[in-house]
């Protein structure tokens, strides 16, 4: 049986079992769920940095989910495709991921009913050095022991809502399981290191690009339009993981949600500056969504 070794651990977020769970649990205190919350949740936005600038935002939705839903049987994590180039969506479907917290096993029933749907592709070593679902992992183990897990790379392309699309009435037809689609995307990422700076190089430009630039992303995603978001993050450089945003939310479309909930929305300079006491001239958006 093929089992995911962590390759992120111990940089992007704790190495060690006891430190991980410590850190999992400084993220849930972190913020804190104001307001109503959809009473039934079908999927969700995360981001995916390292936990110290976006720890606490993923640990926003998946614990929205836990206060709607005690029990979850699988999570289907769309991720963002950094360093996979193939032209389909590529599904982790047989075997196990580890993480510090332990072992999780993927959900090779729900993994087949998809691959047969299409139009993801069998791929595990597209997994192996990508990190945008792997951080993700531990909330999950910690919140929902138990629950198994599909993780699916999904480039930036039409592809993406077709999958989205395709997973969400693979959904609908198990009507005795609780599964959750999660989308994993950072936002804009502005300034000189990534070569972004269409405003310049200065305070308001890095304001432009949490109000303006992010903005676009979370209305498009709050409206459910995931044609639209993947167009506009082709344009707008804002978002790493449009594909995996879009599969997420045209899933949530096609579970009959008509909209969703922005649950936080922050940068990694304000991360900065509240932690570190410091800015930087670059910055990474990051929000937490819940449909």
């Amino acid at each position: 049986m093929q089992t995911r070794k962590p390759f992120v651990a111990g940089q992007f977020y704790p190495g060690q079992n006891d430190s991980c769970i410590d850190e999992i649990n400084e993220c849930l205190d972190a913020r804190t769920l104001s307001g109503a919350l959809p009473e039934t949740i079908v999927a969700g936005i995360v981001p995916h940095a390292g936990w110290t600038f976006s720890g606490s935002l993923a640990a926003m939705v998946f614990s929205a989910i836990k206060q709607q839903h005690e029990k979850v049987h699988t999570f289907v994590i769309f991720g963002a495709a950094h360093g996979y180039f193939g032209q389909s969506p590529a599904l982790y479907d047989r075997g196990s991921w580890m993480t510090p917290i332990g072992e999780v096993a993927i959900d090779e029933e729900l993994a087949d009913a998809v691959l047969s749907a299409g139009p993801a592709v069998s791929d595990a070593d597209a997994h192996r050095a990508e990190h945008s679902i792997e951080v993700q992992v531990p909330f999950m183990q910690y919140l929902f022991p138990g629950a198994k897990l599909l993780p699916i790379l999904v480039p930036p392309r039409e592809q993406a809502v077709a999958l989205g699309t395709s997973v969400g009435n693979v959904i609908n037809k198990d009507e005795h399981k609780k599964i959750v689609c999660i989308g994993s995307t950072d936002l804009t990422h502005y300034g000189p290191r990534y070569g972004f700076t269409p405003m310049g190089v200065n305070t308001n430009a890095l304001k432009w690009a949490d109000s303006v630039n992010d903005q676009k992303f979370i209305d498009l995603a709050l409206k459910l339009e995931p044609e639209d978001l993947l167009a506009d993050a082709a344009e707008n450089c804002n978002a790493c993981g449009p594909g995996a945003a879009a599969a997420a939310i045209a899933a949530a479309k096609q579970l009959g949600k008509t909209e969703g909930l922005l649950l936080a929305h922050t940068n990694s300079n304000e991360i900065m500056l509240h932690k570190m006491g410091t800015t930087s001239a670059d910055s990474v958006g990051y929000a937490a969504i819940v449909f």
